[in-house]
């Protein structure tokens, strides 16, 4: 849904110009062939070679290469809970100039690299440096969460309390019944 929007607002590809480009080329108009193509998306994760269809993968076909070369656990992107913020802790070992105890630590049981829990958080600086597309393309993200997220309305209990508002006003009689 998000994606359909967003092409149709933007130039993603060379194929949203038609023929365009090719009359372009063929009548010596160097400044709107260049003008085109600039208007173009520069991420090339839109262009329409990449948008190939995916295979299923099967699990079966990749051996587990962390159990067979004995590897330890991967690298968290974010602490999963406020406990965690203790290995971050090695002011004594630094004091102590034990930067070995440090990095055998990291390699036996990697930390996460940030503390914020929220993979998905992207810093104002970041969208800013954005392309125009980059950050219309963000834009329709954050608003179709906005739309799919729950509202914590409770449509069954709402109901029930017309109902019974309905029935507590002699309206309608409790046999009848308004909804069910």
């Amino acid at each position: 849904m998000v994606k359909t929007e967003l092409s149709s607002q933007l130039l993603t590809h060379e194929l949203q110009l038609g023929e365009q480009l090719n009359h372009c080329v063929h009548s010596d108009r160097r400044a709107d062939f260049a003008l085109m193509l600039a208007m173009l998306a520069d991420d090339a994760r839109e262009y329409s070679q990449f948008h190939l269809p995916k295979k299923a993968q099967d699990a079966r076909e990749q051996p587990d290469y962390r159990a067979l070369f004995q590897l330890p656990a991967e690298q968290p992107l974010a602490l999963e809970s406020l406990d965690q913020i203790e290995q971050y802790y090695h002011a004594d070992a630094v004091a102590e100039q034990r930067f070995a105890d440090i990095k055998l630590k990291q390699a036996l049981a990697p930390e996460p690299l940030a503390f914020r829990d929220d993979k998905t958080h992207i810093p104002h600086q970041v969208k800013t440096n954005t392309s125009l597309f980059c950050r219309q393309k963000l834009q329709q993200q954050d608003k179709y969460k906005a739309l799919t997220q729950d509202a914590g309305f409770n449509a069954k209990k709402w109901l029930d309390s017309i109902n019974t508002a309905i029935v507590k006003q002699d309206i309608i009689s409790p046999a009848q019944g308004v909804f069910v």
